[in-house]
């Protein structure tokens, strides 16, 4: 995947992730890709530690790789500033 993939794929994954986690006013556009582009290596390791396949291109199954560690990502950051996960 090439730079442009990242950027695209890691904003719609962190719009989508902040509105599962209700964060969606207080994030941007920059956020919600830095948010979706550290959820894809989050999600990425977590397959890798479970024996499968990671973020494999700009498709369906990375999306959703890429959404939970995003939304993981918005629930460790959550919990840090709040002490709660929502």
């Amino acid at each position: 995947m090439g730079i442009i993939s990242w950027i695209v794929l890691g904003g719609l994954v962190g719009w989508v992730a902040s509105m599962i986690m209700r964060k969606n006013a207080s994030m941007g556009v920059l956020a919600n890709i830095i948010v979706g582009i550290i959820g894809a290596f989050i999600g990425g390791f977590i397959m890798n530690l479970i024996g499968k396949y990671g973020i494999t291109g700009f498709n369906i199954k990375s999306f959703l790789v890429a959404l939970v560690g995003a939304v993981v990502l918005l629930a460790i950051i959550n919990l840090i500033r709040k002490g709660k996960v929502r």
